[in-house]
């Protein structure tokens, strides 16, 4: 019995043992610790990552290196979770180190957006269509504009096929005059950091003139619709919001250099974009950023000259307080920026290229230059075609944040800016018959002699003669010599190309001031817009200069005539440079000066319901007014002085120009009035739908101002808003590796103005205006935007839209024969809208291995009516863009990018046949012309051919 208890306490003792080893083995693990780092795939720390034992309550955060310190048992699991990135799980396997890479979530719905929003939220709180691109989306594509970035936002239409400048950008069909680059920025504001770039518009003048994306940005917030009538600056279109770098806790920065061929490997593109920033003070309080780019490029269709080069510069410096922060922004752009013109096509069904032409080819007008005094006041101006148009900006602002405790919160965002454009170029290039009564009308040949005598046209560099016409009083038009290049495009024509000078000056200031009120389930939110714009414009032409139809390049024609009858001496035209004007001659430059004034009172009221039903809705009030006046200049041609060489025998620079009427308007102002409203309900944390109703205002831009010119214009003068009914619901999931956000919309336009322009006798001198005629468009659609992570290394985004428009109400003007005798109304009412495409789609599949990336974007832009009259579609196109990267080191990266992979035509615009001036009236082309001539020429712009790209980055 002893020894049976004996060996029990032996047992006993050894079970203790074994249940104190295994207590203090639990223990040893439980107080393990475990620590690392958190980067990107860049290498660089990110601050602030949330990690998380699995199934406990324990975490940290990371510090401003990226590293961190937890308690992990072995067999745990740590969760990586950073806004913007994709969340990590990692097991813990003895270890007591665990560095970790977070790849950034492009699709994110829990990001933090600033724009289109009455307070910071995320996209899953949000009752409005938002997208975002991040710097490093935006660095991996190798755009061409500023505006080619929004190709990657569902519901956006884009055209950037003339180039770098001038642009199209409209969103859900609220468009007009969407096939002008004159104005492609009607209804949205492009914005810089919260305020437009500009915020005055008109023909020819608009934001892209200004706003170039660089190594400067640091994401892109894109509004469609909603909100943006409240938020936005006139802008019932949408906001899209390029948001600038600032410095981090830390200096790093980049230097890109980039080369590149364009016209389908034709034509060099050099590039140097920069970039850095970091801490000024020693507790990091006070930080600074500077960076910008150097750009030269000749283009898609080269030119004889370089199509773009310059630069921009900017810089900020930024204070962090404890309730607040101020940031202080310098830019200065200096860029010059040229744009291309439409080329000839054959086929309203299947466009193509007539013999001989191609989509490298340009029509732009070869090197010339001219001068000329403006009208009468013997001041000299300068034209160069190879300065093409010359934009500077000089803007600086100041950022304000303050907390003022209890909820309160201001914010002011103010900007002073000194703009310039200086138009050297030609516009509007089309070929005009030499064998019309038009040509001889356009260049004034309306004297006696003119009207019966024998023109030559002889090519300039060599005098060989390609082509002449004798003229019977313009009643017919003997071809003598029929050699003009280019006849498969149009007989005995050449290219007519005005010299077109306008100096465009704008004094801007802006102001955005915001308070807010924040209570536990609500939020309150009030402010007021001023803009105050000034500008000194001079615009006119210098002369005509005009061309022969060659490929690649058109050159230049020398044009003289000899008297038939009442004088047979011979009459030099155009001078040495080709030019029909220049030399010195008074020109008739017409000198504006308006002021616009902007002013809005806005509000907005954010309120939650509960835990997952959120409400907000606002207003604005919106002031505009205008003050102005035109001086108008005429052309003088009685001179018989013989001009400023005092030979009347040489006609380029005997003619004057002189002003010959002012309107003045006076107090012109329009006020309107816009709401919203709208809903979201998150039933689940990765789960949300909303529904929103908007109804917005577009009053006209300075350019219905600026444009007066005639006694009829002035007189009718009646600026009337345009008004936008938007409604919207969303569907929003975020799983593991799906993010999707379903949109259908509706949009009803109305109020929009239609003129048209005509002429009473051959002189473009003769021009008038028709009444204005109101008409009204809608359009409904749904909205895709998607990202699926097939595996950590395969994904696929993609954004696409899904609409129809029509145009509920249209009538238009159908132009006789000169004068306005016989002009009609014709009545297209039902009719689809124009240049409106039923899908815009763009997938992107991307795939990452290690330290090599490669995408492909895949767009597809289905079939558009060409104008309202329906009488023919442009057809539907597609477009590859091949993207590849590779990290040689932490720092270094190479990458190589083919934009328009297997050089697509696929047509963006079009103008009408028949030449100058028909081309310019697409509304006003008719089924019975297209019948009467199914084969006849006309003029498309097209996608850019293709272009290769290599950049070498270097991050430090």
């Amino acid at each position: 019995m002893k020894k049976f208890l004996q060996q029990h306490r032996v047992a006993l003792f050894l079970i203790k043992a074994v249940v104190l080893y295994l207590g203090f083995s639990t223990q040893a693990m439980a107080q393990q610790i475990v620590q690392g780092k958190v980067t990107d795939d860049n290498s660089q720390p990110l601050i602030g990552v949330s990690v998380a034992v699995k199934g406990t309550n324990k975490g940290t955060n990371t510090d401003a290196d990226g590293k961190y310190s937890i308690d992990a048992s072995t067999n745990s699991t740590l969760v990586f979770n950073y806004v913007g990135f994709k969340t990590k799980q990692v097991v813990v396997i003895n270890q007591t180190t665990v560095n970790v890479v977070l790849n950034e979530d492009t699709q994110a719905l829990d990001e933090v957006v600033v724009t289109g929003v009455f307070d910071k939220r995320t996209k899953m709180q949000s009752s409005v269509s938002i997208s975002t691109l991040s710097a490093k989306q935006i660095d991996r594509v190798a755009v061409t504009s500023a505006a080619d970035l929004l190709k990657n936002i569902p519901g956006v239409f884009v055209n950037n096929a003339l180039g770098e400048i001038r642009n199209t950008v409209y969103s859900r069909g609220v468009s007009v005059g969407s096939n002008d680059g004159a104005s492609g920025y009607y209804y949205v504001s492009m914005q810089e950091d919260g305020l437009p770039v500009t915020n005055a518009t008109f023909t020819n003048y608009g934001p892209d003139f200004f706003l170039r994306t660089d190594a400067t940005l640091g994401k892109l917030e894109a509004v469609r619709g909603g909100t943006a009538s409240i938020l936005g600056n006139n802008a019932p279109g949408g906001i899209f919001n390029y948001v600038s770098k600032t410095g981090g806790s830390k200096f790093e920065g980049e230097i890109r250099a980039k080369f590149g061929l364009e016209g389908n490997g034709k034509n060099p593109y050099y590039r140097t974009d920069f970039n850095f920033g970091g801490p000024l003070s020693k507790d990091r309080s006070v930080t600074f950023n500077v960076g910008g780019f150097l750009r030269q490029n000749d283009g898609d269709r080269y030119s004889g000259y370089t199509m773009n080069k310059g630069g921009q510069i900017k810089a900020n410096i930024a204070k962090t307080y404890t309730t607040g922060s101020l940031k202080l922004f310098v830019k200065y752009l200096d860029d010059h920026n040229g744009f291309n013109e439409f080329l000839p096509t054959i086929g309203f069904t299947n466009p193509h290229y007539p013999s001989g032409v191609s989509n490298t080819n340009s029509v732009l007008i070869p090197p010339v230059t001219a001068d000329a005094t403006i009208n009468e006041s013997g001041e000299k101006i300068h034209f160069d075609s190879a300065d093409k148009t010359h934009n500077k900006d000089k803007s600086i602002g100041l950022n304000w944040e303050q907390s003022l405790g209890n909820g309160w919160k201001i914010d002011n965002k103010f900007r002073y800016s000194d703009k310039s454009s200086l138009w050297n170029t030609t516009a509007i290039v089309s070929p005009i018959a030499t064998d019309g009564a038009i040509f001889y009308g356009v260049n004034g040949f309306t004297d006696l002699n003119a009207m019966s005598a024998a023109f030559s046209f002889n090519d300039l560099a060599s005098g060989t003669q390609i082509g002449s016409v004798t003229t019977n009083f313009f009643q017919s038009f003997t071809v003598n010599n029929s050699n003009f290049p280019g006849s498969s495009i149009q007989k005995n024509s050449l290219y007519f190309h005005p010299l077109i000078y306008t100096e465009n000056k704008m004094n801007e200031y802006i102001n955005q001031f915001t308070i807010a009120k924040k209570l536990e389930k609500m939020s309150f939110t009030a402010g007021a817009f001023y803009a105050g714009s000034k500008l000194d414009r001079k615009d006119g032409a210098l002369g005509i200069a005009y061309s022969q139809m060659t490929s690649p390049r058109p050159t230049l024609t020398s044009i003289s005539y000899v008297g038939q009858i009442f004088d047979p001496r011979t009459y030099q035209v155009t001078n040495a440079e080709g030019v029909f004007g220049g030399s010195g001659k008074s020109a008739a430059i017409s000198l504006m000066e308006a002021k616009q004034k902007q002013f809005a009172l806005f509000f907005g009221h954010n309120w939650e319901l509960s835990s997952k039903l959120n409400f907000d809705w606002g207003i604005r009030y919106e002031n505009l007014s205008y003050n102005g006046t035109n001086q108008i200049a005429v052309a003088d041609n009685s001179n018989t002085t013989g001009g400023t060489d005092g030979n009347v025998l040489t006609l380029y620079d005997n003619g004057a120009g002189k002003i010959g009427a002012v309107y003045n308007y006076t107090n012109q102002k329009i006020s309107t009035f816009s709401f919203s409203g709208g809903l979201n309900y998150k039933y689940a944390d990765n789960q949300a739908v909303y529904a929103r109703y908007s109804q917005g205002s577009k009053a006209p831009d300075l350019g219905m101002f600026v444009s007066l010119n005639t006694q009829f214009a002035a007189d009718n003068l009646d600026p009337l808003a345009q008004k936008v009914q938007q409604f919207e619901m969303g569907y929003k999931v975020k799983t593991g590796r799906t993010n999707l956000f379903v949109t259908p919309f509706y949009s009803v336009l109305s109020n929009v103005a239609q003129q048209s322009q005509g002429q009473e006798g051959d002189d473009l001198t003769t021009a008038y205006y028709t009444p204005v005629l109101y008409n009204k468009f809608r359009t409904m659609g749904v909205e895709l935007e998607g990202n699926q992570e097939f595996t950590e290394n395969f994904s696929v985004r993609a954004v696409a839209t899904f609409q129809t428009s029509k145009a509920v109400e249209y009538k238009t003007w159908v132009l006789g024969a000169n004068g306005s005798a016989d002009d009609t109304v014709a009545d297209f009412s039902g009719n689809k809208t124009d240049n409106s495409a039923d899908v815009i789609l763009r997938v992107s599949p991307t795939y990452t291995s290690g330290k090599f990336y490669s995408s492909l974007d895949f767009s597809y832009m289905g079939k558009r009516s060409a104008n309202v009259a329906n009488v023919f579609d442009l057809p539907a196109y597609n477009q590859s863009n091949l993207n590849l990267g590779y990290n040689l080191t932490a720092k270094l990266q190479l990458q190589a990018n083919i934009n328009n992979l297997f050089n697509q035509n696929g047509v963006m615009g079009w103008s009408a046949p028949g030449g100058f001036p028909a081309s310019l009236d697409r509304q006003g082309f008719t089924k019975a012309q297209l019948d009467a001539n199914p084969n006849a020429t006309y003029a498309t712009l097209s996608l850019p051919p293709r272009a290769y790209f290599i950049t070498a980055t270097y991050k430090f």
